[in-house]
């Protein structure tokens, strides 16, 4: 068996390249042939005179692989079969139609996967199981086919640098337009044209050195407004060639980030856990209107007075009227809020404490809590770059850190290294807010082994500012353990910070807001799990 179905795919026309370096012939998007195969395990018929016709008539071919299992209902990954050889016949036989090709054959393997629904069966699937199936194919197929230009090809939807295989079996990217996999799951506001939903697909883009395929379904763009929306980006992205698109993005990172000293913080505003012998830092979140009022500054030096390090979580939205600005960013980068910059900065700096300097968390989540949330990501990291080199000389003691949450997506706002000198986020054990039983909780292990892989881009320590879970003593305790183990074996988190309070009400709405309380006894327990 080679191939179980061979179909024209021209109605996914390739309408545009963003190739920055020129790598990619200039005629390419009149010159391709789309066509895909699907493979199963068992298959009822062959078209592998079809796909080798194609092959053979045209220049240049754009294969789309797709691995399905045998049967519809069957209770294997795709991935996993991919991985114990099922495929490796047909992956031969492709070299070997391949090899027979005078032009080009671009092989893109199971697409948009990265899209949070059940389209195709290599969809909600953990990255790092698609990312060893994609390499096993990639890799196989080169050794047996070295001119194969293999494709990997997300939609472009929030996210997709997380199944990012690396470059050494990677040769061209592809992103689609008018996906119905992306149109399924909702995620774009809709009022955001074309022209922006194409640029924050690249955006996500900017850690990996390939040129880019653009693809569309049908109607859903052509190949000279394209071209024209592409050079309006190639020229924005040049504005920031030097930071937000900085060359450094593409370097290859080993974490060498490796703790001497691990430091135990809460944010504890009740004082039920600030004077235990094991705290040495206090986490304090402030906005303008405390700094305007003066009450950031009492607050500051309550904790320098206990001679405790500091967590300065700036959230720059409430001024002294109590009133959220919506367009906070823009105006943080018009200069709007500068008078209450400076005074911060005034206030912690020049103390003997370290000042962990935090503006403007979780902007990575899709919804409106805070309004910096769900903004444009480009707009959002030159307000913080903006925020962060205020003053031009950063104080020796202020340490400066970048704070999502860990969700999806999170690398897209990534403000720069040179900006950055460590990356916090946040570990809570309840993962859906309809959850009444403890036990549902999720472990920190598991949450930080998701959320830390989308920080593989940035060679940067960890401090986790911000982590708690629900219920019983006894849960609690069972959690801790599992967490003090989890930094224990991880030697780039510098630092943990437990959030002993509950949390927001308004942010629950009518259910209750779960509290995140311990009591001196399991820090106690938790402080000896870490030594």
């Amino acid at each position: 068996m080679f191939v179980n179905e061979f179909k024209d795919r021209s109605y996914e026309k390739l309408i545009g390249i963003y190739d920055e370096k020129n790598g990619v012939q200039s005629d390419l998007i009149n010159n391709v042939k789309h066509v895909s195969v699907i493979w199963k395990s068992f298959a009822l018929r062959s078209n592998k005179d079809a796909l080798q016709k194609a092959i053979l008539e045209n220049k240049n071919v754009l294969l789309t692989v797709e691995t399905w299992p045998s049967f519809h209902k069957e209770n294997v990954s795709v991935l996993d079969k991919v991985l114990k050889g099922s495929y490796d016949k047909e992956v031969k036989t492709l070299a070997e139609l391949i090899n027979q090709s005078s032009g080009t054959v671009f092989v893109q393997w199971n697409p948009e996967m990265e899209v949070p629904v059940i389209q195709y069966p290599w969809q909600y699937q953990s990255p790092s199981k698609y990312i060893n199936a994609f390499n096993y194919f990639a890799g196989s197929l080169k050794k047996l086919a070295p001119r194969v230009k293999v494709v990997w090809a997300p939609t472009g939807y929030p996210g997709d640098s997380e199944f990012w295989p690396g470059k050494k079996n990677v040769d061209v990217i592809s992103i689609i337009r008018g996906s119905g996999a992306e149109q399924s799951a909702k995620f774009y506001p809709t009022d955001l044209s074309e022209s922006d939903k194409l640029r924050l697909k690249l955006h996500r883009l900017r850690f990996m050195d390939k040129p880019v395929f653009v693809l569309s379904v049908d109607g859903m763009g052509d190949t000279k407004r394209t071209d024209s929306i592409l050079q309006k980006i190639e020229i924005e992205r040049s504005l920031y060639k030097n930071t937000i698109y900085s060359a450094e993005n593409f370097n290859e990172l080993v974490n060498n980030q490796i703790r001497t000293n691990l430091l135990l913080g809460v944010f504890d505003p009740t004082k039920k856990l600030l004077f235990e012998p094991e705290i040495n830092v206090e986490h304090l979140f402030t906005d303008w209107g405390e700094i305007q009022r003066g009450d950031f500054f009492k607050k500051f030096n309550e904790v320098i007075d206990r001679k405790h390090d500091v967590i300065v979580t700036m959230e720059p939205w409430k001024d002294a009227s109590n009133v959220a600005d919506p367009n906070v960013l823009q105006n943080t980068l018009n200069g709007k809020y500068d008078k209450e910059i400076s005074k911060l900065y005034s206030i912690i700096s020049n103390v003997k404490q370290t000042v962990y300097l935090r503006w403007a968390h979780e902007m990575e989540i899709p919804i409106h809590r805070y309004a910096w949330q769900s903004q444009d990501p480009v707009v959002y990291i030159n307000a913080f770059r903006y925020f962060m080199n205020f003053v031009k000389e950063k104080p020796e003691n202020i340490k400066r850190v970048w704070g999502p949450a860990g969700d999806r997506g999170s690398a897209d706002w990534y403000p720069g290294n040179d900006v950055v000198d460590y990356i916090s986020i946040a570990i809570y054990g309840l993962p859906d807010k309809n959850i009444t039983d403890e036990n549902m909780q999720e472990s920190f292990s598991n949450i930080f082994q998701r959320k830390s892989f989308r920080m593989r881009f940035f060679n940067k320590p960890m401090f986790i500012t911000e982590f708690g879970v629900k219920g019983s003593e006894k849960y609690q305790d069972k959690w801790l353990i599992d967490a003090a183990k989890t930094i224990q074996n991880n030697k780039q988190i510098f630092g943990v910070c437990y959030f002993n309070l509950f949390d927001n009400p308004k942010a629950w709405g009518h259910i209750e807001a779960p509290d995140w309380s311990i009591s001196k006894s399991s820090l106690k327990k938790f402080y000896l799990e870490l030594k």
